[in-house]
């Protein structure tokens, strides 16, 4: 466990160097920087720099910058609404629900008012292709999965207690890795069974978190759309705030809520991060 919280370890490292390319490409996409201009920021022969992008990221670094220019190119479309302009590039397309593989449990005022108390929860840290996670489970479902940085992986069970402050939290990473492979895995989109998700959140929050279920892989939305489909047009602010306090990332795909102008938006765990896990998405149909 140790080895995994090392922010000298090869994982570490290599995310870190995978998160500033992918910045570096965001500043200077417009340059149509080359291969050896990427990897020479990120102190790797061209080589290497492309097998570990490769790696991480699903596709190449001249596939990620063409994404990035297709998204540019779509903030010009202001005749067309955000998802139309987005179809309209090839930036998305018609794919499963993610309510379809999904079952999103709230608990019940009375448990919310306990904070868990009498609830076990087991957790773990691994790498993904997107960094590290910490996930947490109880016998009911995923309570929480996020890409923490390293102030809160160096105590994770202090962080899981700001939500659950009276559950009994167990580190135990052999229960959560099989969770951890599976969530990656393009079988994933195959289940048949759904997975089920244990949340605590208002009521408002619960309706936001079930919108963002229904978002097909692969497309996006954006803030206003939400409000509106919940029948609270001017509560885009209030949903934003809502989408920001998503306890369980990327299975409840707050990633795919960018701003109306179609640019991406910020994101509780780094907007690099965001940018990745939608491309993985794109090329993932």
């Amino acid at each position: 466990m140790t080895s995994i919280l090392n922010p000298n370890t090869s994982t570490g490292e290599d995310y870190n160097r995978i998160a500033q390319a992918i910045l570096f490409m965001q500043q200077h996409y417009h340059q149509q920087p080359d291969l050896a201009t990427i990897a020479d920021h990120v102190h790797l022969s061209p080589y290497h720099f492309q097998r570990l992008f490769t790696k991480w990221a699903g596709i190449s670094p001249k596939r990620f910058l063409q994404y990035l220019t297709v998204e540019s190119a779509s903030q010009i479309l202001s005749d067309n609404s955000v998802l139309d302009s987005a179809l309209s590039v090839g930036l998305s397309s018609s794919g499963r629900l993610h309510d379809l593989f999904v079952n999103l449990e709230a608990m019940s005022p009375g448990e919310f008012k306990t904070q868990g108390a009498g609830l076990q929860i087991h957790y773990g840290i691994h790498p993904t292709p997107f960094g590290l996670a910490l996930i947490a489970v109880t016998k009911r479902g995923i309570c929480h999965l996020s890409f923490p940085d390293e102030r809160y992986l160096q105590n994770p069970e202090q962080f899981l207690r700001e939500n659950w402050k009276n559950a009994e939290i167990i580190l135990n990473d052999s229960q959560t890795q099989p969770f951890i492979q599976q969530f990656f895995n393009s079988n994933f989109f195959q289940r048949p069974k759904p997975l089920t998700l244990l949340v605590k959140g208002t009521n408002f929050q619960i309706q936001v978190w079930r919108a963002l279920l229904k978002i097909p892989f692969g497309e996006t939305t954006t803030y206003q759309k939400i409000a509106d489909d919940l029948g609270s047009p001017r509560a885009s602010r209030a949903v934003g705030n809502a989408v920001g306090q998503n306890p369980i990332a990327y299975l409840i795909p707050c990633h795919r809520v960018i701003k109306a102008d179609g640019k991406l938006g910020g994101y509780r765990w780094g907007s690099d991060r965001k940018a990745m896990i939608l491309d993985w998405e794109s090329t993932s149909i």
